[in-house]
């Protein structure tokens, strides 16, 4: 049986299992780019780059908002003004940090054939995160409540093609902040199986998320210790500035040896300069500032180089995403990160108010970049609307059809005795055709991609049916697969002691704001 028969049998199988409803998707599985990564700037231009970013640091210096931040950056040797919260960094210190971060890790999910690598050419596919609204055609866009955020977790699971929640799919505003984290992760263990991360918005917020990764497990301290079982999201308060939830997030992940994306939040012409070259070299300065403060916490702590710089619309002000300047900084955002040797975490985004023509090509656009930039993980994967205030459900499909078609991309072609099909084309012959020939009747149901959104059929058969556009039948899509979704296995007593864990810091206050 050749790779390709194997593959598509998976994929039949996949479609068979409960909750999937004759669902027709790619199996769940690590994917691998298999392709040398675009290289839009040359060697020189990226050290120039470095260069430049590492004058920032020497020069300028980033604010640390955090006392304790600030005392574990002087003892590592960085220079802290007596005063205020600027920080300065020697280049040798910086690259005494980089040399100790680690060029791949496994993010263990609790199902273990859930669990992810991340690094050299391993690709990881999110959901959306954190955008305040949810929408679908049926509602429209509301505030995000906690039905909602239960429902994108149910689309997670069931796509196979979503390998982990990063965030909250969406808001559930309805929970009050204090307690809302004990509430959506306790969800996400008991609706998904597939990794996930905690919000580093205070110390005790981000603890309470490490224990709770820790008893979906089912392991001690000790093994959580040598296992990386929860990431964090860190974006720097660009320009040139880390806030204290932020800071504390850090030291207790990393000190956990937990999984950390330093991502700096640049729109060009607004939060960072006009130009792409110094939109990135702020982004470099802020990235390996957070990045070298990891491995001050704890040598080796697993990270991330975040990529996300775009621009702004300069009539209006207003974040633009999935633009030509956007895909330029994510590839060359990737040459940053292959030069330090860190995992290269990049972005699906658009600037869409509906799940329209416009989100499909600007995520095409910037999803593309991410690819083929060699990106470890694509944030925001599947759901991100109107510059990432909407969760979609629509574009959650849509997107889930995006990267499936990426992921079936990465596949290499084979090229032997049977694929170059000599035999089959000497027996057709001029003129002839090839849909009855042996070759094509031994491969057709596994030959080519299956859509799980698209309609192929002709004018008059998609008229016949209704003349139902992609957003629509994405809308229909979304509602089936919730309506036969299945939760996956969860011991019982790990949920019991996850259940009491949750009520009693409920009783406690949960996690205060500040």
């Amino acid at each position: 049986m050749t790779r390709r028969s194997r593959v598509g049998s998976r994929r039949r199988r996949a479609s068979d299992k409960p909750g999937h409803s004759g669902f027709d998707q790619l199996p769940f599985y690590q994917l691998q780019n298999p392709y040398q990564p675009v290289e839009l700037l040359s060697a020189d231009q990226i050290e120039s780059i470095h260069q430049a970013s590492l004058v920032v640091l020497e020069d300028i210096g980033i604010n640390f908002l955090l006392p304790e931040a600030r005392e574990i950056l002087k003892s590592a040797g960085a220079q802290v003004e007596p005063d205020g919260p600027r920080v300065r960094f020697d280049r040798g210190l910086i690259a005494q940090c980089l040399e100790s971060a680690p060029n791949q890790f496994t993010l263990h999910a609790r199902n273990p054939e859930r669990s992810l690598k991340f690094g050299k050419n391993y690709l990881n596919i999110s959901s959306v995160s954190s955008p305040p609204n949810a929408s679908d055609l049926d509602r429209g866009r509301r505030s995000g409540s906690f039905e909602d955020y239960c429902n994108f977790l149910k689309l997670a699971q069931t796509l196979n093609i979503v390998h982990l929640t990063f965030g909250h799919p969406v808001e559930p505003l309805d929970i009050e902040p204090a307690v809302r984290h004990l509430h959506s992760t306790l969800s996400r263990v008991v609706l998904t199986d597939k990794p996930f991360s905690g919000y580093s918005l205070g110390r005790r917020r981000i603890l309470d998320v490490i224990e709770m990764a820790r008893i979906a497990r089912g392991i001690s301290e000790e093994r959580l210790l040598t296992e990386p079982s929860l990431i964090s999201n860190i974006n720097a308060n660009s320009p040139l500035q880390f806030d204290l939830p932020m800071l504390w997030g850090i030291i207790e992940m990393s000190s956990r040896n937990q999984a950390i994306s330093i991502t700096p939040f640049t729109l060009s012409g607004a939060m960072a300069p006009v130009t792409i070259a110094g939109a990135l070299t702020q982004q470099n300065a802020e990235a390996l500032a957070g990045i070298a403060f990891t491995q001050m916490v704890k040598p080796g702590a697993p990270v991330i180089y975040g990529g996300f710089t775009s621009n702004v619309d300069m009539k209006t002000g207003s974040p633009a995403f999935g633009t030509p300047e956007n895909a330029k900084a994510t590839l060359i955002g990737g040459q940053l990160a292959r030069r330090y040797g860190i995992p290269y975490r990049s972005s699906n985004v658009n600037a869409s108010n509906a799940a329209d023509a416009q989100a499909v090509y600007e995520s095409m656009m910037v999803t593309w970049a991410a690819v083929m930039g060699g990106a470890n993980v694509i944030y925001h994967g599947c759901g991100w609307l109107e510059g990432g205030l909407t969760a979609s459900f629509e574009k959650f499909i849509i997107d889930a059809e995006i990267m499936q078609m990426m992921a079936e991309f990465l596949r290499p072609v084979a090229v032997d005795n049977a694929t170059l099909a000599l035999e089959a084309i000497r027996d057709v012959g001029p003129g002839g055709h090839f849909f009855s020939t042996p070759h094509t009747l031994e491969r057709y149901e596994t030959a080519f991609y299956r859509p799980i959104l698209s309609d192929w059929s002709n004018f008059e058969t998609w008229s016949e049916n209704g003349s139902i556009d992609a957003t629509h039948r994405a809308n229909a899509i979304y509602k089936e697969l919730l309506q036969h979704y299945s939760p996956p296995a969860l011991d019982a007593a790990i949920r019991e002691e996850l259940e009491t864990f949750v009520a009693r810091r409920v009783e406690e206050g949960g996690a205060p704001i500040t």
